[in-house]
């Protein structure tokens, strides 16, 4: 590769990194082409990309972004597949093609700064969409406070009864 593509891939490779708060280092050694075209077509429908590159140009790319750490796993044929939506869908697409096929297989991955094992691959993968998450976040939120509101909507009830049944009460010995 001429120079000028080298630093024009190094750029990409740099700029997908500084974009992406989740990426996983894979070795797709063993995809044959049909394979590889339906991983990478599961990936960008979730908004993944997935570049294949030579290790060199990863390892510089990612001691452009602070991610030095991540030297010894670019080794062999090494794919990057990067995310900025939910690292979750990535894992799941990742997880269950390794279940599938035992391919690709996830050497590491980051997710927002922090360097995981393959072995928690499989953890991520089975988590819900943040999405979901997230509305079951705010439903344990909301119960508890929903709860709040009727018991005090059942308090002023029963003080405006209580209150309306004196009146008529003493309207009656008038």
């Amino acid at each position: 590769m001429p120079k000028t593509e080298k630093v024009d891939t190094i750029e990409r490779i740099t700029r997908l990194f500084q974009e992406s708060n989740s990426f996983f280092i894979t070795d797709y050694q063993g995809l044959n082409v049909p394979d590889m075209t339906s991983l990478r077509k599961k990936l960008r429908e979730n908004k993944v990309k997935y570049l294949i590159a030579k290790n060199t140009l990863y390892k510089l790319a990612a001691k452009n972004v602070g991610q030095d750490k991540l030297d010894e796993h670019f080794t062999g044929p090494t794919a990057v597949a990067f995310t900025s939506e939910d690292a979750s869908l990535a894992a799941k697409v990742l997880y269950d093609s390794f279940k599938e096929k035992e391919r690709p297989r996830i050497k590491a991955f980051v997710v927002e700064n922090s360097i995981y094992q393959p072995d928690d691959i499989k953890r991520l993968a089975e988590l819900p969409p943040r999405d979901v998450l997230l509305s079951m976040l705010v439903a344990a939120v909301e119960s508890p406070l929903s709860s709040v509101v009727n018991a005090i909507d059942g308090i002023f009830s029963e003080l405006v009864r209580t209150i309306d049944a004196l009146g008529e009460k003493k309207k009656v010995q008038v």
